[in-house]
């Protein structure tokens, strides 16, 4: 009889992470610049007297690594590789302010004698992305710094008015009971109750989302809540041009860390490093199944 036709694996195709008690998907990866599951074993060695050579070689432990080339960030990666579950907002057909907070001294958001919040009663289309500080230049008025140019010309186009990221041309006056417009941000200051009088150099944060159909916030790193969850993972090869296909089913995998790389001109790719060990229920490390359709 003939030989068979090698078998042979060609590209990849997805990488599905899953839940270990219910089985349910975390999601799919499908922009992966790769995806390996490397088994390097170690070679215990009996060496003695004059012997050039070992006298015996005898096997010892394997380590299973998997490795992920990621060029996409679904909210399930943050969870599973930094340790937080994001926050997912629907959309917002008219954008978002959020809260706005004292950040040095105490004057500058005040009830009766500082701003109380931040509206988006201007204009929504104006909203810009980004991250605003106010600062106190006087008892009645303040200066608004923005942390990127990145989405300025949505809208109105805004622009910097000094090297310190200053984004009004002249400084805003805070009035009792009234609103102050930010020109061209789509964003108003809103007065407190009673005489305005804040403290010079004060100021306070607040960060802004444009209209949008959607986003997400996670806080990273906190020492209360951070918790890297085990999970299986279906690694499928591409389907090759005789329709075979290749898939491995790693029962336990653990990650911590997820790289996060910036650089000019290219999409981001993470390499993640994971690790397989063995599932006691099922009596395995991994599961390998191919198919052949006819």
């Amino acid at each position: 009889m003939a030989l068979s036709q090698p078998r042979a694996i060609f590209g990849v195709h997805s990488v599905s992470p899953y839940n270990r008690t219910t089985g349910e998907f975390y999601g799919i990866l499908k922009v992966l610049g790769g995806s390996s599951l490397a088994l390097s074993g170690e070679l215990i060695e009996l060496m003695g007297g004059s012997s050039k050579y070992s006298w015996a070689v005898e096997d010892g432990r394997i380590d299973a690594e998997l490795s992920l080339k990621v060029r996409e960030y679904p909210d399930f990666v943050f969870e599973l590789f930094l340790g937080k579950s994001p926050t997912a907002n629907t959309a917002e057909a008219s954008g978002s302010a959020g809260a706005i907070a004292n950040k040095k001294g105490a004057s500058c958001v005040h009830a009766t004698t500082g701003i109380t919040s931040v509206l988006t009663t201007g204009t929504a289309a104006d909203l810009k992305f980004g991250k605003y500080v106010v600062k106190v230049a006087s008892a009645t008025t303040l200066d608004v710094f923005f942390s990127s140019d990145a989405d300025m010309a949505r809208g109105t186009n805004g622009e910097y008015q000094s090297d310190l990221l200053k984004i009004n041309a002249t400084a805003l006056t805070i009035t009792s009971g009234g609103t102050t417009a930010i020109p061209s941000f789509g964003l108003s200051f809103n007065g407190g109750s009673g005489a305005i009088g804040m403290t010079t150099a004060d100021t306070a944060t607040f960060e802004v989302r444009p209209i949008s159909s959607k986003s997400m916030t996670v806080s990273i790193g906190s020492s209360f809540d951070s918790t890297f969850p085990e999970f299986g993972a279906i690694i499928m090869s591409q389907k090759r041009g005789n329709q075979e296909m290749f898939e491995i089913d790693a029962l336990r995998v653990k990650a911590v860390g997820l790289p996060l790389g910036f650089e000019e001109n290219s999409f981001s790719e993470a390499e993640i490093k994971a690790k397989c060990f063995y599932d006691s229920t099922q009596d395995a490390v991994f599961k390998i199944r191919t198919v052949s359709p006819t």
